[in-house]
């Protein structure tokens, strides 16, 4: 490992992390609202709160998969020491995946789980550039009241890989994150375009 590239992680690593997971399973549980993650600096190609999520997340037993976007010496470095978690080439063997939503065709490559064991599914953290501006679509299911409109900038394309990996139990929970934002979408939430007037 080439020391050069190693950068700052958490101040206080136990108790930003344990901040780190309240906030994502919060995101997680409340589908489609964004949620502040401000615990770190970016890290080359990650944003502030892909880091931070990264610091909370990876460990030595789970296998990573870097887009080509944000596959670079730094990141490969700071995850490697930090995180201690061991990255892979190989897209279906991935436990988290890091990628740009611009980066759609891979979703559908992405290990979705089976009927018996859903959780060996990949969960994705998906760069954009910001959590609005988008064409609406309209969120429903657990932790939803009755719908909640989300309009994240990402192409239909996108929509359409994701809905053909979705098979309830099987699928794959998303984490979309601009700066310090997040936004969870799990694979129980269906997500539908809204109907023009």
């Amino acid at each position: 490992m080439n020391s050069q590239y190693l950068r700052p992680a958490f101040d206080n690593p136990v108790d930003s992390a344990q901040q780190g997971f309240r906030i994502a399973l919060k995101a997680i549980s409340e589908p489609g609202l964004s949620h502040d993650l401000g615990l770190v600096a970016e890290l080359d190609s990650l944003a502030p709160a892909t880091y931070a999520l990264a610091l909370t997340l990876l460990d030595s037993d789970t296998t990573v998969w870097l887009s080509p976007s944000l596959d670079t010496p730094a990141v490969r470095a700071n995850l490697a020491f930090h995180c201690a978690c061991p990255i892979t080439g190989q897209v279906q063997e991935a436990d988290f995946a890091l990628l740009q939503a611009s980066e759609a065709e891979f979703i559908t490559l992405f290990n979705n789980g089976t009927d018996r064991d859903p959780e060996l599914s990949c969960t994705a953290l998906i760069q954009l550039g910001s959590l609005d501006g988008g064409q609406t679509t309209i969120w429903q299911g657990p932790g939803i009241e009755t719908q909640r409109e989300v309009a994240l900038p990402v192409e239909t394309v996108f929509w359409q890989n994701r809905q053909a990996v979705t098979k309830f139990p099987c699928g794959i929970d998303m984490y979309f994150i601009a700066g310090e934002q997040i936004m969870a979408l799990p694979r129980s939430t269906q997500v539908n375009f809204q109907q023009e007037n």
